[in-house]
């Protein structure tokens, strides 16, 4: 990790929050220079703190808006067989997030999809994918909070 001051955390607030604002407008929110704003900018995509700009879908208008919990038992902890697993879950635009976990659980699967049929073909498609040795997912009634803004309080000095 490299030095990181306030003016960078104020960079990094705004475009959490707009990944779309200019430079002058960015520059111009954390009262720095246009030029200077874009360097460091530039600088923090170069190590790797800032890792893309994106446009965040509305999930229910882009007709995935049920989001299923998917827990897995491995049947197997080799390397073939991660391998297989890693680019099962990869090949799935459904799948938006795979976790390994510690706990009775090895993995966390997060899945957006139309509704419950369509979460049962994923899950078929899963299976016939990559043995398991046991697969359960809870639907997601209601969303309380979602974000993709990362806390900025350990960047702070």
């Amino acid at each position: 990790m490299y030095q990181i001051d306030d003016t960078d955390i104020r960079i990094l607030g705004q475009l959490q929050r707009d990944g779309t604002l200019s430079v002058d407008a960015l520059s111009e929110r954390v009262n720095l220079s246009r030029n200077a704003c874009w360097r460091r900018v530039k600088l923090m995509e170069e190590r790797g703190l800032i890792k893309d700009r994106v446009a965040i879908l509305d999930a229910e208008t882009a007709g995935c808006g049920l989001s299923v919990f998917v827990f897995v038992r491995a049947v197997s902890h080799d390397a073939d067989w991660l391998k297989q697993f890693r680019e099962a879950v990869g090949a799935f635009p459904e799948i938006v997030g795979v976790y390994r976990t510690s706990g009775d659980l090895d993995y966390v699967l997060r899945a957006r999809v139309s509704d419950v049929k369509a979460y049962d073909r994923l899950y078929q498609r899963l299976i016939a994918k990559v043995k398991l040795a046991d697969v359960s997912a809870s639907f997601v009634m209601e969303e309380i909070k979602e974000t993709t803004q990362i806390p900025l309080s350990g960047l702070a000095r």
